[in-house]
């Protein structure tokens, strides 16, 4: 952190706050937002996958739409609160438009809550018109998870705006304590790519490219975004611990609830609530780019990203190839791994249930689909450096 110190910009905040020292409200209400729709998400995937689809109004969707209406309230506040009173504290650390005014964050995730809101009538006439339970990704989905996807964004942005004038003001305490919340709302945003990318990383389609693949376009922007803007040399290493330790909840936790499928065909039974899949082993890919970029700092962005492309592929294939393998075998059927539970509508046939791996690749064919992971991987990292310089700079 530097060590500058400024007072005269420590302003206070006239939205609530009761010093320059705390946190404005507003944040809270912001990564509160996040945290529901991160839990309610991997709660309404587990009760499709062990009740079914039986009313739109089960407690996991009123958690992801409960981010939408914090984050349209609270920011959509902060929007009007900035524009009509005009306090000099908050026009100092806002940027107006179309006559508004507010932290550019604000605005972002304030969008994505009506976006968010927008989307649920539209979900409910698809689930109606095209069946009760259909895949994650589809239109009303897709409106729904761009939402979300702002909401983050909007949150991360006001976060960066705050950090980096507490750290120009001085503030080294309040400056840190922003500092975790950012890298807190990053490993929720990786939940949330991971969660958009579930049905690709499913483990019986870990022995194919198009998995690595998946992953290689768009993480390693957000790896690149994380380290560049939180000023944390393990930026990538706390985000995917984060992902790594909400997952393995979800795994442990779920299956303590009781649930029994309301829908049919019934193919497997099932008596509680199914969890998600044991999480990717991101953090040791994130541990590789953590320590590439604590030593290529005098690189070029291009050199650096060239670089990384590899790196976040290789390192990440070398440890989820065998890991894998491993959860194919009885050894992980228990709870921890979570390799047993399978959906009422999986058939006994399915892979998942038989656990094997769907097409596994090899040779060229494999090494074919490694070599476009990895240049997905280079172009998301080139413009997760560019991204990430722009956010460190962020005042407003």
């Amino acid at each position: 952190m530097a060590t500058t110190w400024n007072t005269s910009n420590l302003v206070p905040d006239d939205t609530g706050s009761k010093s320059a020292n705390s946190i404005p409200w507003y944040l809270w209400c912001s990564v509160l937002a996040v945290t529901s729709v991160s839990i309610g998400a991997h709660w309404d995937v587990s009760w499709h996958r062990s009740i079914g689809r039986d009313t739109f109004w089960t407690p996991a969707h009123i958690a992801i739409y409960a981010c939408g209406v914090l984050a349209a309230i609270s920011c959509g506040y902060l929007v009007l609160f900035t524009t009509f009173r005009k306090p000099a504290s908050m026009v100092a650390s806002s940027v107006e438009i179309f006559g508004f005014r507010a932290p550019l964050g604000a605005f972002i995730a304030s969008w994505g809550g009506i976006a968010m809101l927008t989307s649920a009538p539209f979900d409910n006439w698809w689930h109606n018109a095209y069946g009760l339970d259909v895949k994650i990704v589809s239109p009303p989905h897709t409106l729904l998870m761009l939402g979300v996807f702002a909401v983050s964004v909007g949150t991360l942005i006001m976060l960066l705006g705050s950090m980096n004038r507490a750290e120009q003001a001085g503030n080294a305490m309040l400056a840190r304590h922003l500092q975790w919340m950012l890298l807190y709302i990053g490993g929720l945003m990786v939940v949330f790519q991971m969660f958009f990318r579930m049905e690709y990383t499913w483990d019986v389609y870990l022995h194919g490219a198009s998995a690595y693949e998946a992953i290689a376009i768009g993480m390693p922007t957000l790896f690149a975004v994380l380290w560049q803007s939180s000023r944390s040399r393990w930026a990538c290493t706390w985000a995917t611990l984060i992902y790594t330790v909400f997952l393995e909840a979800a795994v442990l936790i779920l299956p303590l609830f009781p649930a029994e499928p309301k829908l049919g065909p019934v193919f497997q039974q099932v008596t509680h609530f199914i969890p998600p899949k044991f999480p990717i082993l991101l953090i040791v890919p994130a541990i590789a780019m953590d320590l590439l970029w604590n030593s290529t700092r005098t690189w070029k962005p291009w050199l650096t990203a060239l670089a990384s492309g590899p790196v976040f592929v290789l390192s990440l294939v070398a440890v989820e190839w065998p890991f894998a393998d491993f959860l194919m075998t009885k050894a992980a059927a228990n709870r921890f791994f979570g390799t047993t539970y399978f959906g009422y509508p999986e058939p006994p046939t399915s892979f998942d249930v038989l656990r094997r791996f769907v097409d596994p690749q090899h040779g060229a064919t494999l090494w074919n689909g490694l070599a476009l992971a990895m240049l997905f991987a280079f172009l998301s990292t080139w413009l997760g450096i560019a991204l990430g310089r722009w956010m460190r700079a962020i005042q407003r």
